[in-house]
């Protein structure tokens, strides 16, 4: 069963039109922010320049107060700094609007060099396919790294990529190199429980180890070890969540050789161990 009950809410319910000439179908007013759980704000051109209504100001600060997360999609971060929450704090956009935003808040450390910035009942994303990664982020906080994995098998889309990668490459046309590593990527997931080297990875994308490691960091945000080191992290956790292996067991399934490695490598990457980590999923 889905975990999610999702609604569409504005300042009334009704038929909007929204910048792309679009109409939309709004199910309810503001009213509805009193009892959610999350709150996702979109992007929009308008964001930038215009000020939102009081009332959706007062809603936003209302279920702050009240415990909600609030996350801001793209441009819909200038509408989360103007209820002035993120005052002090990290924050991103879109590239092509990180100065601006910097310019009209100065009071906002903001970063636009990243995918998604995580402030724990605030987040912020930057572009449309970013909004995925953050999506990701909070289905894997929520639910679990297995539930998230799906999704994003279902969206083909990547299961993680770095919070912290540059959301902006300046290359005006991706090479065809991209699908050669989603090859290899997919080559390494199939052979995690073995050694894998990267001598392995690049021979398997058909390049030299030098121009394999670069590029990969440009896709992915990892260098192509720490990217292996997370996948095998990321199968512990799915092990963790849904079977009853023990720790030993697990880290020779995932690759990491000993239950002393799996507590390392897991206490490093995500600040708990294992079994603190399973019974957070398992009571």
């Amino acid at each position: 069963m889905w975990p999610y009950e999702v609604e569409v809410c504005g300042i009334a319910a009704g038929t909007i039109t929204g910048s792309d000439g679009l109409d939309y179908s709004v199910e309810q007013g503001l009213e509805a922010l009193e009892t959610a759980d999350t709150i996702i704000l979109p992007g929009a051109t308008s964001a930038v320049v215009e000020e939102p209504p009081a009332a959706v100001i007062g809603a936003l600060l209302a279920a702050f107060e009240a415990g909600t997360r609030i996350a801001a999609i793209s441009t819909g971060t200038f509408v989360l700094a103007r209820t002035g929450l993120l005052v002090g704090r990290r924050a991103t956009t879109h590239w092509s609007t990180a100065k601006e935003l910097a310019r009209r808040f100065p009071a906002i450390k903001v970063d636009e060099n990243v995918l998604f910035i995580d402030e724990g009942q605030l987040l912020t994303s930057a572009g449309a396919a970013s909004a995925i990664d953050l999506c990701l982020h909070l289905i894997r906080s929520d639910h679990g790294v297995g539930l998230s994995n799906q999704v994003a098998r279902r969206l083909v889309a990547a299961a993680y990529r770095s919070a912290g990668q540059a959301q902006y490459v300046p290359r005006s046309v991706p090479d065809p190199l991209g699908e050669d590593f989603a090859d290899t990527r997919e080559w390494a997931l199939q052979h995690i429980g073995e050694k894998i080297t990267l001598n392995d990875l690049a021979a398997t994308a058909g390049v030299s180890v030098r121009t394999f490691s670069r590029r990969f960091v440009e896709d992915t945000g990892y260098t192509p070890m720490q990217w292996v080191l997370r996948a095998r992290v990321d199968l512990a956790r799915e092990l963790l969540e849904n079977s009853d292996l023990g720790i030993e067991q697990i880290a020779d399934q995932v690759g990491l050789g000993t239950g002393a490695n799996l507590r390392m490598h897991f206490q490093r990457i995500l600040s708990t161990s294992p079994n603190d980590y399973r019974h957070s999923f398992q009571g």
